[in-house]
């Protein structure tokens, strides 16, 4: 079953946004966190070829897959996890490759999802174009959490991790955190779930900390 299939609930369609607010000059050093490249986690070849995009990201769009609360915080796990969502997303939903950007398991890894999207990342004025949103994915870079958050928050490590993620995409990409939405903002879905969603003002605090 399509993951995203039994999630739909009720919000609004909405286009492509404005460009995202300039970051002042002394908020561009976040540190890079440590992001397991596709190659790292043994990611197949993509099903077509992706296209990359000669501008920079105006938006972060935080989703969860909607899976298993899994209690295997470890490396192979998280490396599992990236191989079922690139395997549901091409054999299932019949897309190009992993639908959003990077992923992030619960126990803390950072994982690139579709290929290119480091690279583009570190490039600060490239990004890939996407398949997590409809009417987002050529200006918003999508953050797949591993979990379900409808009634449960996400553990410390992977909280911790999506912040410093976060902070490095608005530093990289010159994003706003004021920009940093839930799916549900731009499409009839219940994803992020209800207490990630409910988390993400605070989430837009924490990033405007870690950058400065």
């Amino acid at each position: 079953m399509n993951r995203r299939g039994f999630l739909l609930g009720a919000g609004a369609v909405a286009g492509l946004g404005i460009t995202g607010l300039a970051l002042p000059s002394s908020a561009q050093a976040a540190a890079a966190p440590r992001i397991y490249s596709c190659a790292e986690w043994g990611a197949r070849p993509p099903a077509d070829p992706l296209v990359t995009l000669n501008h920079p990201a105006n938006r972060i769009l935080v989703h969860h897959i909607a899976d298993a609360n899994s209690t295997d915080y470890s490396q192979a796990h998280a490396f599992q996890v990236a191989r079922d969502e690139q395997a549901d997303h091409i054999d299932n939903n019949g897309w190009s490759d992993t639908g959003q950007h990077f992923t992030i398991s619960r126990g803390g890894y950072d994982l690139e999802g579709r290929h290119g999207s480091l690279a583009a990342l570190r490039s600060g004025n490239t990004m890939i174009r996407g398949a997590h949103c409809p009417g987002q994915n050529d200006n918003a870079i999508g953050i797949e959490n591993e979990g379900t958050y409808m009634t449960v928050e996400p553990p410390a490590a992977q909280w911790n991790a999506l912040i410093a993620m976060c902070a490095y995409v608005c530093t990289q990409y010159g994003i706003s955190p004021d920009e940093i939405k839930g799916h549900r903002d731009y499409y009839n879905t219940l994803c992020p779930g209800d207490k990630l969603y409910a988390k993400l003002p605070a989430l837009r605090t924490a990033v405007r900390t870690a950058i400065g």
